[in-house]
């Protein structure tokens, strides 16, 4: 089932999915994980289980160990709360075989083999057997203690051939033991005599033991038609313990990598908080087992909501790549019905499609250029650009002259506004920054670099295009001072001016963007708080129920009734009520005793 796991469009299944691992955590948390102890794949066998042909013994003991895991199952399902009702539905699917497990065990052990007591006729038949092997061997034993005859063996002790106890008599010595010959060693030197008087004995065995065998196929024939009988149910439960054992998974994959349930967005909006890409989160880990410490630095994105396009700059290794493949990933787990590596309170759309293009593989079958590629892959994905369709385009522009590769680049962008499909792009050019001061649905970020160490921090700042920093960074790496400033004059003068004007407006879209991300953090609290109410209202809700059924149930017992006295966790027998005393006699054993009523539960058929 985990290899066919994919991305659906199906927002309604999705959402299931997502509920179905919910629903896992918060059981983990409050009944323990689902008790898969014993469960195997016995699929095959159960098909198979169809007269004349009988599975082997061994076989039935891994079916019935199976079996009987599916009432644990079934025990564990019936604590589930009333609001966990994915996992309510799935668990409804699990059948309580645990009949059929016992009818297995009554006749094979927990070692595979069949039980001397599986019947009465098999006892009787393995205690003959049992009999008449000991006088078989007090009549090899008498043989062997006689010197007379022992002389005339090759070793002074018994063999078998086949199912048969036979002396190694020297072949010189033919005929000095009264018996039948079965054989002889291949040299010819021994001959393998069966004792005369233990024939019969060994006849007898054989006899009982085609008995035996004769028994045992009738009780596995019976088990065989059990199984077949009850083939269907049993393989529907074991495809719902299947779906129940992926929702496990899922579940413990969440634990094992500090992953959370996306909420599916209605608005078509993408924000992602504290969003890692798994991968490196697993590279952590290994690294952790190593006594080592690496930092997975998380980043917040949001697309779809103020703005459609997202214009992602900054220097080379600083992170943009791996921004767009933390994205695609995170949004194609969310899909999937996976949880997915970022915080709660993250909100994911369905998209129709996610377009990909990255990197800077060359098709050489076509013999197109590094650009080339670039651009005839951004060209098809422009024609399925539409709202429904999430856009990751890595270097835009780049492979080419800088003006332009940044004229296409803003050609491409403008279409992509013009189409209202959302998109992240990546880019050196710093011309494509302008474009967020010019149309409504753009916005810049940055991966931030810090200019002291020279090295990227991997934080994505919204609302900040982002700078090379190539002229400072030789600077201070000992580029002469004059060349620096030569360097500086021949930067445009549209492009001073344009760092002039975005340096002008940084502050206030700095505290725009923090007070954005101090009211998504309030949002995403204030829903949490919501839904930790709304649980405790379901629990209050559904403890009351319980409790209504309860004196119901009280309220009609009579005399006679059975009842578990959880005092003493024991069955007991209604001799009278007394509601007046919230008392009630109870026959327990051979006594009677007044018990409280709140110590008594139901146990007639009535109130089952």
């Amino acid at each position: 089932m985990i290899s066919r796991v994919k991305p659906v469009l199906r927002e309604e299944l999705v959402r299931q999915w997502l509920r179905q691992i919910e629903e896992m955590i918060e059981a983990n948390a409050t009944i323990g994980p689902p008790p898969f102890g014993g469960v195997r794949d016995v699929r095959e066998l159960v098909r198979s289980a169809v007269p004349p042909h009988l599975p082997e013994p061994a076989e039935f003991a891994t079916v019935a160990e199976t079996l009987e895991a599916t009432h644990r199952i079934v025990r564990w399902g019936a604590k589930l709360s009333a609001a966990s009702r994915e996992l309510r539905g799935v668990c409804d699917r699990i059948g309580d075989f645990q009949a059929i497990a016992d009818v297995i065990h009554r006749v094979i052990d927990g070692s595979g083999e069949v039980r001397d007591d599986a019947s009465a006729k098999l006892r009787a038949i393995r205690t003959e057997i049992a009999n008449a092997r000991i006088n078989i061997g007090h009549v090899f034993d008498r043989i062997l203690r006689d010197r007379h005859l022992t002389r005339w063996l090759r070793y002074a002790n018994a063999t078998f051939h086949e199912d048969r106890l036979v002396l190694p008599l020297a072949a010189e010595h033919r005929g000095r033991v009264p018996g039948i010959v079965h054989r002889s060693s291949d040299s010819g030197a021994t001959l393998f005599v069966e004792p005369a008087e233990a024939v019969e004995l060994n006849n007898r065995i054989i006899t009982l033991k085609n008995d035996e065998q004769t028994e045992i196929s009738r009780l596995l024939w019976n088990l065989t038609h059990q199984l077949h009988l009850n083939s269907a149910e049993i393989l529907k439960t074991l495809d719902a313990l299947a779906v129940l054992d992926l929702i496990a998974a899922k579940a413990r994959f969440a634990r094992a990598y500090d992953l959370h349930i996306p909420q599916i967005s209605d608005d078509g909006a993408l924000r992602l908080r504290q969003a890692r890409h798994l991968l490196l989160v697993e590279m952590q880990k290994q690294a952790a087992s190593q006594g080592e410490k690496r930092e997975v630095v998380p980043i917040d994105i949001r697309l779809g909501d103020d703005f459609d396009v997202l214009i992602i700059t900054g220097p080379n290794t600083g992170g943009k790549t791996v921004v767009l493949k933390t994205i695609a990933l995170a949004c194609t787990m969310a899909q999937a019905g996976l949880p997915i590596p970022a915080a709660e309170g993250s909100r994911v759309p369905i998209y129709h499609d996610i377009l990909v293009d990255i990197g800077d593989e060359q098709s050489l079958q076509q013999s197109l250029s590094t650009f080339s590629s670039h651009i005839s892959r951004v060209m098809t994905m422009i024609k399925h650009a539409r709202p429904g369709t999430l856009m990751l385009i890595d270097e835009l522009g780049a492979g080419t002259d800088p003006e332009e590769g940044a004229a296409l680049g803003r050609a491409i962008v403008t279409e992509l506004l013009k189409r209202k499909c959302p998109a992240l792009v990546t880019t050196h050019l710093g011309v494509l920054k302008s474009l967020a001061y010019t149309e409504a649905r753009a916005e810049n970020a940055c991966v931030d670099f810090d200019a002291e160490t020279f090295r990227p921090t991997y934080r994505l700042l919204i609302g900040e295009p982002g700078n090379s920093n190539a002229i400072n960074i030789a600077s201070r790496l000992g580029l002469p001072p004059h060349v620096v400033k030569a360097a500086r004059a021949f930067l445009a003068d549209s492009h001073q001016q344009l760092t002039r004007a975005i340096a002008g407006t940084l502050q206030s879209r700095r505290q725009a963007e923090l007070a954005r991300q101090q009211s998504e953090a309030a949002r995403v609290e204030a829903e949490k708080q919501q839904a930790a109410a709304e649980n405790a209202r379901r629990e209050l809700e559904e403890q009351q129920a319980r409790f209504d059924r309860w004196v119901a149930m009280i309220s009609s017992l009579q005399p006679g009734h059975r009842v578990l006295v959880r005092r003493f966790d024991r069955e007991g027998t209604i001799v009278r009520m007394l509601l007046h005393k919230q008392m009630a006699v109870v026959s327990v054993g051979a006594m009677e005793m007044e018990v409280p009523v709140k110590e008594l539960l139901p146990l007639t058929d009535d109130h089952s």
